[in-house]
């Protein structure tokens, strides 16, 4: 059903995990705006809380993500003896204003850090925050993962695990530093299911180094098996200069834009017929989980973990390099952690660099958003006709409709979501 179109997928556009986004982000911006952002929110607003732990057991040759190896005990305890400090700092200039209703624990791999500092972290954040019965999830590294984290995930209401899956095909997972066998994915699920959790997200990958269409309908028939209750196919970016570990992986046998393309295509077709609900361009969901729930009533959101459910305004990021999100700010704490934790010695906040969103940027953002989340965005009146002007091509192919003053993508028209959305960007767009 899909069109295939190689100069729009030849034309690299952003994920739009945020907007603007974090290419725009300078060190105009800083601990200031971020404290000033704070002291404005107001008494019982709901905000959402993201804890990050830049550490793995083993590092993956094609991750983008801040991580470094867990290999230095020391430097493991120094760093979660400040983040649970810039944790009470937060809390504390909060005074108790803002009402914890979500906490999402990710990497890195957070399951890299011993089960007991898991235990001590959480309960940090329930002690200095207003948080009653929060939704809590966690992504795991499931080639570290034991019936122990089982347990303390389980007995911590942990509601949501994430699984760093990518694919079960063995050459492939030579081919990108990923070893794991299939067993190590299956006794994770079990371990989970057998303690209550069974709320599971798999994020696979195509465009991985030799990997044919017979080696993802492979990965596929293995997930559709486990039936977790959510998947993300990402497709992988080969990006050597901005992440030399990626320089590892033999580039000259990655798929051409076509076989990208019929991989996603085919993710997308499996899926379905296996009864998952597609969200956006990449993620899936069992029509019972909480996504597929509220794509069904435009819920849908999207922020720095994807799509999701999580309808909350505000994003506090605690760690090095995480991300915190207010209305009218973008704020990216210290990438290096140990520059990190001397901020965080000295008694100070650690972002360092950000963004300001002002009227003009949240309305383009809400409309990036609508499209990637819902296929679909009102257009203001006073932009109608450029946008029409400017969407000319695109409907010409029959990627995008009209319905009115309301922007639609048609089904075809899904894997260019991002190029659609990337008219409205004021940096790279024509609107």
């Amino acid at each position: 059903m899909w069109s295939y179109h190689p100069d729009l997928l030849a034309t690299p556009v952003p994920r739009y995990t945020s907007y603007p986004t974090a290419v725009e982000f300078t060190n105009a911006v800083g601990a200031d705006d971020y404290t000033a952002a704070l002291d404005r929110i107001a008494s019982a607003t709901p905000v959402s809380l993201y804890v990050h732990i830049p550490f793995c057991d083993q590092i993956c040759w094609y991750c983008g993500c801040n991580t470094g190896a867990a290999n230095r005990t020391q430097r493991l305890a120094d760093y979660l003896t400040a983040l649970r400090s810039e944790i009470a700092m937060v809390a504390k200039r909060l005074g108790g204003r803002a009402r914890v209703q979500r906490i999402a624990f990710g990497g890195g791999s957070p399951n890299a850090i011993a089960p007991v500092d898991f235990v001590r972290l959480l309960d940090r954040i329930l002690t200095v925050f207003d948080a009653s019965n929060p939704d809590i999830s966690i992504e795991i590294d499931p080639r570290g993962f034991s019936a122990d984290w089982a347990r303390v995930l389980a007995a911590s209401s942990v509601a949501r695990v994430s699984l760093g899956v990518q694919t079960f095909t063995p050459q492939i997972q030579q081919a990108i530093g990923r070893v794991q066998p299939l067993t190590d994915i299956e006794n994770a699920v079990a371990s989970l299911r057998l303690r209550g959790i069974d709320a599971i997200n798999f994020d696979l990958m195509y465009g991985l180094p030799g990997q044919s269409l017979a080696d993802l309908d492979e990965t596929l028939d293995e997930t559709i098996r486990l039936a977790p209750s959510r998947i993300a196919l990402f497709g992988y970016a080969h990006l050597p200069a901005m992440i030399p570990r990626q320089r590892r992986i033999d580039a000259s046998n990655l798929p051409d834009l076509r076989l990208r393309f019929e991989q996603a295509a085919l993710g997308f077709d499996r899926l379905t017929a296996a009864g998952y609900v597609p969200i956006g361009f990449d993620h899936f969901a069992l029509p019972t989980d909480t996504l597929a729930i509220a794509a069904g009533e435009g819920r849908v959101n999207r922020n720095f973990q994807g799509f999701t459910d999580d309808d909350t305004d505000l994003l506090i990021g605690f760690g090095a390099s995480a991300i915190s999100k207010f209305p009218e700010l973008l704020v990216q704490n210290e990438k290096r952690a140990g520059h990190y934790r001397g901020l965080i010695a000295e008694g100070r906040l650690t972002a360092t660099r950000g963004v300001s969103i002002d009227a003009d940027e949240r309305a383009r953002g809400n409309i990036v958003r609508n499209l990637l989340c819902s296929g679909r965005a009102r257009i203001p009146t006073p932009m109608i006709e450029t946008t029409r002007i400017a969407m000319a091509a695109l409907e010409h192919r029959g990627l995008i409709g009209w319905e009115a003053d309301n922007l639609i993508i048609r089904d075809c028209g899904r894997p260019y979501a991002r190029h659609v959305a990337a008219q409205f960007d004021r940096v790279r767009g024509k609107l």
